[in-house]
């Protein structure tokens, strides 16, 4: 593939961590960013920035990597055994934040393209990406907002690319061992490369652009709710259970540890502090209560 090409999803991806990175700043009183730039082992590397201790986000990491090597992990030539044997180049932007009010989502998002090439062969490239929510105590509102934006992102491209990609959100962030989702879900594509490369990178672009106008809204709702023990200890329980998605399923973190990838910058998407409880279980009819019967299931939102 063209190096031109690869250089503009580079280039679009630096831009759209700087912008993340600019817009969660202006929410947050105290704290910045820190910047870490790190090599990857077997050639490339990144940019991880990292807030830690604000008032608005007890914790938000945002990674730009850029990797490259002769030969892929097991995880990526797992369900893709055509990949075995060709080198590969991997870029992407990568982001969690976990606010330090209960009342506002934790929030995640990525976008990448990866090419594995071999000799004179045909090189295999896709995108992929999304983002999706995590409530501890939901608002419909907020859920609602931040489906339609998802939507808005996906409508130029097809009416059924959004319940296409919503599914499979649901279908992906599912804790099996808990028969539950881990929050309200939003887009999850992986393998996209059917529309030819500008298309392809047009919704990449897309997917990207829309993640601050889907959560901002929602930080801004809620940041300044007060909260007590009760919430707190409710948000650090349910943090639990995203640890167990990232370290038991996400394919990215996977991929990150077997590739030889940065362990800092892949694990800074766990929670600053979490606490597991043992056989927890919310009481009937409380707040608690509510995010397990109406939100950690896979619900059409919008009724489309």
């Amino acid at each position: 593939m063209n190096g031109s090409r690869i250089d503009a999803v580079k280039s679009y991806l630096t831009g759209l961590q700087d912008r993340i990175c600019h817009t969660v700043e202006q929410e947050e009183p105290r704290a910045r960013f820190a910047e870490d730039l790190w090599a990857h082992a077997t050639g490339g590397g990144g940019r991880t920035r990292v807030l830690y201790d604000g008032t608005t986000f007890e914790q938000a990491g945002v990674t730009l990597s850029h990797v490259y090597g002769t030969e892929l992990p097991a995880s990526a030539t797992a369900h893709r055994p055509e990949l075995a044997g060709r080198s590969f180049q991997a870029v992407g932007v990568s982001l969690v934040i976990h606010p330090l009010n209960p009342y506002v989502p934790t929030s995640h998002a990525n976008v990448r393209f990866f090419i594995a090439e071999k000799d004179d062969e045909t090189a295999i490239w896709w995108f992929g990406g999304g983002f999706d929510l995590t409530p501890f105590y939901p608002f419909q509102d907020d859920v609602l907002h931040w489906h339609r934006t998802a939507r808005a992102a996906c409508d130029p491209f097809g009416a059924e690319v959004y319940p296409r990609y919503k599914k499979w959100c649901d279908d992906y962030f599912f804790l099996k061992h808990r028969n539950e989702t881990r929050g309200v879900g939003g887009l999850f594509f992986d393998d996209l490369n059917e529309w030819g490369f500008e298309q392809c990178f047009a919704f990449m672009r897309s997917v990207g652009d829309h993640y601050l106008s889907a959560y901002l809204p929602i930080v801004q709702r809620r940041k300044d709710m007060p909260f007590g023990e009760r919430e707190r200890a409710f948000q650090l329980y349910r943090r639990g259970r995203y640890v167990e998605f990232n370290l038991v399923y996400d394919r990215g973190t996977l991929f990150g540890l077997q590739s030889g990838g940065r362990t800092e910058s892949i694990l800074m998407s766990l929670p600053p502090v979490v606490n597991w409880r043992y056989n927890w279980r919310p009481e009937a009819g409380s707040k608690e209560d509510e995010l397990y019967q109406n939100y950690l299931k896979p619900r059409d939102w919008l009724g489309s």
